[in-house]
């Protein structure tokens, strides 16, 4: 139970920072266009965002498994993040077909853009993480006995330590 308490705040989080990617393009759009819309796009891309970084989140979980970052290609990586913004629109597409409505065209309009972008951030996100694992992690041989200590581990030997 505690792994999935894990995996659950890991999906928030990617959705948090997917839903600030998203805020942020829609405000660079917003700011770019002069399209005349009722929700300000910030507010209309920022769920968008959250809710595919969500669906990326749960796709990792239940394709890749344990699979570590390390041995995650780049482009299947992207790869994922497009399946996500394709599902995205596709769950748009079910909710009106349900309605009575067909969205095919809506469809074809969303989803290449929902495509890229979950591919972008998904890029993003990978690099940030390994970037971040590089950091974490002291550079050695593979071997743990030949191992370097970092500075703050490097200190001498006294009385009463």
């Amino acid at each position: 139970m505690k792994q999935w308490g894990r995996r659950i705040r890991a999906a928030i989080g990617m959705g948090l920072a997917w839903g600030a990617v998203g805020f942020a393009v829609g405000g660079l759009l917003a700011r770019l266009s002069s399209f005349d819309v009722d929700l300000p796009f910030p507010l209309l891309f920022a769920p968008l965002g959250f809710f595919t970084g969500i669906i990326f989140s749960v796709i990792l979980v239940v394709i890749e498994g344990r699979r570590g970052f390390e041995r995650m290609s780049l482009p299947r990586f992207a790869g994922w993040g497009a399946v996500s913004g394709l599902l995205l629109t596709g769950i748009f597409v079910v909710g009106a077909a349900l309605r009575g409505q067909t969205l095919w065209g809506e469809f074809l309009l969303f989803g290449p853009p929902l495509a890229i972008a979950g591919a972008v951030c998904a890029a993003g996100s990978l690099a940030l993480a390994r970037r971040a694992e590089r950091r974490e992690l002291p550079r050695h041989s593979g071997d743990p006995a030949k191992a370097e200590l970092t500075e703050n581990e490097k200190q001498p030997l006294g009385r009463g330590d």
